[in-house]
């Protein structure tokens, strides 16, 4: 299969373009071509979604969001079929491909009901015979820069709510997982969204990706990715007054207390360590345990990581897939290293499998450190794959002041079964996200998605929130008086 970029509601011609394999990491099958386009076809993608916004904005906002209905109830028929696709060019197991597709599907739903929302405010005027009121304005083009992690639902946490408020937008999906992104751009032409108002540009980040940013028609930017990478576009984005909304790393962490219900930790921390990999930016990478129950909770974890099954998410018996590629794999065993460098100790795990039925893809075992120290480099920094720190403490107090002591700020979990220290824990713990007695993953898209510190720039994915990024405020003031009156001028009465 050869993919094609979609700009103006039509399929370009690859001719002139390079491509490179789309690669199945669990075997190394080749899936599919995708080209690598230039700022050529930015450009293209850019003037098609600049020419429809106009119309779009004015089409009535319960219009755009019939539309994603649309959407949805397309998503919910092919949702087994996106589900092998997504699989198959990202790894993670069936059942949370399955998942993912759900989370695009319910995003549909959820940001087309503010199709008949899209709240603004009216308040009293000071002045007489003077209405005031707000509202929410699109924007114009917006660019979207996806990661291949979740190459889906972060997708749809990001067009569908630009869509609903007005505004069109330029999607370059990672090149990894190009195949959900064709399949959305197919989703899109099969509702009949007008030509323009979505449009799809393959391509790597520094040609593509930069090019949307700077471009001078692209009004704002989303992006999810690494903190490295975010921190590259907030700066050239300012450079050019651009709205910049990142969603970056996470260093996530489990606080289990001496009165936790363990076996509920355990799961939860397993689910929230291995799933995926590990590659979730909301992954579990820190377990921060209080010294009596350390030892019990250490043995449970071992026990439950020697059932897992590793092997292709194709293959419902399998908990566990492959990695995205031999790079990941490189960096999660350099970690693993330095862990072992630095003098943690390996409880079970640390390599990578290459013996057949392995041989063919991108594994790693599930890999578990305890003894390790705060200030060692596998507590402070993002791996992105499947292993887990366990690091003792003697107080809730130390445990929030562990958690709060790494660079990102995206999710923490607490599990205990104490009120008083379930309430000081939400309160002080410094990330976007909280669970309590439940792992570190599972946002909820009705909800506000991103995190503070390194993880973030303030502005956050899904629920309400995300209307924020794609809308102007815009205050109107309505003086029915037939007079000038002047706010704030003092007047004789």
């Amino acid at each position: 299969m050869e993919l094609q970029n979609f700009i103006g509601g039509k399929w370009m011609s690859n001719e002139e373009l390079q491509t490179i394999p789309v690669v199945n990491p669990a075997n190394g099958e080749q899936l599919a071509i995708v080209p690598l386009s230039t700022k050529s076809q930015v450009a293209e993608a850019v003037a098609a979604a600049r020419k429809a916004q106009k119309s779009w904005a004015l089409t009535p906002a319960p219009k755009r969001a019939d539309f994603l209905y649309e959407i949805g109830h397309r998503l919910k028929e092919k949702k087994e079929y996106l589900a092998q696709i997504l699989t198959k060019e990202m790894g993670k197991v069936i059942e949370e491909a399955r998942g993912e597709v759900q989370e695009g599907i319910d995003m549909a739903f959820y940001m087309a009901g503010e199709g008949r929302r899209l709240f603004g405010e009216t308040t009293p005027s000071e002045l007489a015979d003077k209405f005031a009121m707000s509202v929410r304005a699109p924007i114009g083009v917006v660019g979207l820069i996806t990661p291949w992690n979740f190459p889906i639902a972060i997708a749809t946490w990001k067009s569908f709510p630009a869509l609903v408020a007005g505004n069109t937008f330029v999607w370059k999906p990672a090149t990894e997982t190009p195949m959900m992104a064709y399949e959305m751009a197919k989703i899109f032409q099969e509702v009949g969204l007008p030509s323009g108002v979505a449009n799809v540009v393959f391509g790597a980040g520094s040609t593509v990706g930069t090019e949307i940013i700077e471009h001078p028609d692209v009004k704002v930017i989303s992006f999810t990715g690494s903190t490295e990478t975010g921190s590259k576009i907030a700066e050239l984005g300012g450079r050019h007054l651009k709205k910049v909304s990142l969603e970056m790393g996470g260093k996530n962490a489990v606080i289990v207390m001496e009165d936790a219900d363990l076996q509920l930790a355990a799961e939860g921390i397993i689910w929230s360590a291995f799933g995926t990999a590990g590659q979730r930016c909301t992954a579990c990478s820190r377990v921060i345990v209080h010294k009596d129950v350390k030892n019990e909770l250490e043995q449970m974890l071992v026990e439950h990581i020697s059932r897992l099954t590793i092997g292709d998410g194709l293959d419902e018996n399998n908990k566990i897939g492959p990695v995205i590629n031999g790079a990941a794999l490189e960096k999660i065993n350099h970690y693993v290293q330095i862990g072992k460098q630095e003098g943690a100790k390996l409880l079970v795990g640390g390599k990578a499998l290459t013996a057949p039925p392995f041989d063919r893809g991108y594994y790693y075992e599930p890999t578990v450190f305890t003894d390790v120290q705060n200030d060692m480099v596998i507590a402070q920094e993002e791996i992105f794959g499947p292993v887990l720190s366990i690091i003792e403490v003697t107080s809730l107090e130390e445990a929030i002041e562990v958690n709060n002591s790494v660079k990102f700020g995206l999710s923490s979990s607490i599990f205990s079964q104490d009120v008083n220290k379930i309430f000081k824990a939400q309160r002080d713990l410094d990330t976007g996200i909280v669970y309590v007695n439940a792992g570190t993953t599972g946002a909820e898209i009705h909800l506000p998605f991103g995190g503070t510190k390194g993880t973030g720039n303030g502005h956050r994915d899904s629920g309400q929130a995300a209307l924020d990024v794609y809308t102007e405020w815009k205050s109107i003031y309505i003086d029915y008086s037939g007079k000038l009156q002047r706010a704030q001028i003092d007047t004789e009465n």
